[in-house]
C-alpha cells in the first residue's frame, strides 16, 4: 500500500477523533498497522515496530538489567513541592545531607492548582525531583514532614524501573541503608 493511499485514511474523521497530537508522533514513530492491522507497511522498517512488544520488551529488559546486576537497590523518584526557592534550598540540603537521597533537583517556576478547604488554589511554587532508595520513603515522607511548612506536604513516589546501571550504583552509595 502507497503512502499516497493512506492519506485518506489517516484523514478521515473517524481516526482524527481518535488521535491526540501525541498520536501523530506514534503514528510515525509505530507505524499504522497499530491502528488498524490492514493498514501494514511492510516495506517500512518503522511499520515493524509494536507498542504493545515495546513495552513489554523494554519492562523484561529492564527487570532483567536489575535482576543480573545485583549491585543496584530498588530505586525511587519523589516529587515534593514547596513554596519558594529558599525553601527548595534548604529542604533539598537536608534531604542530602541526611543521606536521605543521592540527588534533589530543584524545578522553578511550576504552578499549582488544587482543591483546599473547599476552595480553587493557585500557587507558585518549586518542584523537588528526589532519587533515593525505595527503603528510604519512610524516613525521607517524615524528614519532609518535619522540615515542611505545608500542613499536607506534598511526596509522591515512582519506581525507577531501569536505566543507567552506574547511576543506579552511584544512588545506592551515596545514601544510607
Amino acid at each position: 500500500m502507497s503512502i499516497s493511499a493512506l492519506i485518506p485514511i489517516v484523514s478521515s474523521s473517524a481516526v482524527r477523533r481518535r488521535l491526540p497530537l501525541v498520536g501523530a508522533f506514534c503514528l510515525l514513530s509505530l507505524g499504522l498497522h497499530n491502528l488498524h492491522p490492514s493498514l501494514s507497511l511492510s516495506s517500512n522498517p518503522l511499520s515493524r515496530l509494536s507498542f504493545g512488544s515495546k513495552t513489554q520488551g523494554f519492562r523484561s529488559s529492564s527487570i532483567r538489567m536489575e535482576a543480573s546486576n545485583q549491585t543496584t537497590v530498588p530505586s525511587i523518584v519523589v516529587y515534593v513541592t514547596v513554596p519558594n526557592k529558599e525553601a527548595g534550598k534548604k529542604l533539598a540540603a537536608s534531604i542530602v545531607k541526611e543521606k536521605l537521597a543521592a540527588c534533589v533537583n530543584r524545578v522553578p517556576g511550576i504552578e499549582s492548582v488544587y482543591l483546599w478547604e473547599g476552595e480553587i488554589q493557585t500557587d507558585s511554587e518549586e518542584l523537588l525531583i528526589i532519587k533515593t532508595r525505595e527503603s528510604l520513603l519512610s524516613a525521607l515522607t517524615e524528614h519532609v514532614k518535619a522540615n515542611h511548612e505545608y500542613e499536607v506536604p506534598e511526596v509522591i513516589a515512582m519506581p525507577i524501573t531501569g536505566g543507567s546501571v552506574a547511576y543506579l550504583e552511584w544512588l545506592k552509595n551515596s545514601t544510607r541503608e
